[in-house]
């Protein structure tokens, strides 16, 4: 199974750190974090020194690495290996870092192991407005981000919320304190015989049932009829705005067996699944979702009596298929 990569970035406090400390204290996956920064990170009450190659093995079976960007690709082979130590992989961008500059990294890495995660931007409620002066190009930023999580949301200012929304031009916008997000909005569970074990503290636990769900929603979608390779090629380059992620399988008209279908942001991934039902189901994680505007796009996809499929029309979905 690929092992996802998950690009951390937002300016400096805006409180990477703090979600990185949550997702360790909450998720029951093996998280390697590789730290994209000079200067000391304290991660779960440990202290990584910045220097290439530094790891630091955790109680809850975690990983965590001080790199130079220019190791990435080395760190990522070293941790990236089906009998490898982590289940997934965290990076935190510098403060300072282009985070289209990160993905691209990731992307070009020549490790067959990994797969893009997303790109996760950390934003500062209570100081965007002198982000915004100091960082200008916070805006694009915004933009280019497949989710944002707008952190210190209890100390927010007014009208922060919706201005970030209205920035992000439909990238979801998930409001958290103190980095607290749900790991199952970031992560896939992984089935292994002897999970994890980690204890909780009862403090951790209260906030954990407060705040993980806040901001927001899932949508499922199921069907006995195949799709339309074509109308469901249009529904997943033209995703609701919140949109997050899309996971699941599909079954297409046309197809020997049914495809698992992935989606983090703009990016598609479509693998075999011949173990699957031939039947679609879905399920559409994001913020502000319209339910039954997302169902009834997909109700339409859904092939009927008058529908001609094109033999080829399936290469509209399989083209999104690793080689």
């Amino acid at each position: 199974m690929d092992i996802p990569v998950l690009v951390v970035a937002g300016f400096l406090g805006a409180g990477k750190t703090t979600l990185l400390n949550h997702l360790l204290h909450t998720s029951d996956l093996r998280v390697g974090v590789i730290v994209n920064d000079f200067g000391k990170v304290n991660i779960d009450a440990l202290t990584v020194a910045a220097q290439v190659d530094s790891l630091v093995s955790l109680g809850n079976g975690c990983l965590c690495c001080a790199v130079d960007p220019e190791d990435l690709d080395e760190m990522l082979q070293r941790l990236a290996r089906p009998d490898g130590p982590v289940d997934v992989i965290v990076i935190e961008a510098s403060g300072l870092a282009e985070p289209p500059a990160m993905v691209k990294m990731v992307l070009a890495s020549a490790n067959p192991h990994i797969r893009y995660g997303g790109l996760v931007e950390v934003v500062d409620a209570a100081e965007f407005t002198e982000t915004r002066q100091t960082h200008p190009r916070l805006d694009l930023h915004l933009r280019q981000a497949d989710l944002i999580l707008l952190n210190k949301a209890d100390r927010a200012e007014p009208g922060v919320l919706d201005l970030v929304r209205e920035l992000a031009e439909g990238t979801p916008v998930v409001p958290t304190e103190y980095g607290r997000v749900d790991p199952a909005l970031l992560f896939d569970p992984v089935d292994r015989p002897d999970p994890v074990e980690r204890q909780l503290s009862f403090e951790d636990l209260v906030e954990h049932e407060q705040h993980l769900h806040a901001g927001y929603a899932s949508v499922e979608f199921g069907h006995e009829t195949p799709l339309h390779p074509r109308r469901f090629a249009r529904f997943l380059t033209e995703r609701p705005a919140g949109l997050y992620r899309m996971k699941g399988f599909a079954w297409f008209e046309g197809a020997d067996e049914p495809l698992g279908v992935q989606t983090v942001g703009s990016s598609v991934w479509v693998t075999p699944a011949p173990d699957a039902a031939r039947r679609t189901e879905l399920v559409m994680i994001g913020a502000g979702l319209d339910a039954r505007a997302i169902t009834a796009q997909l109700d339409d996809a859904v092939v009927t009596a008058d529908d001609t499929v094109d033999p080829l029309d399936l290469l509209s979905i399989t083209r999104y298929q690793s080689r």
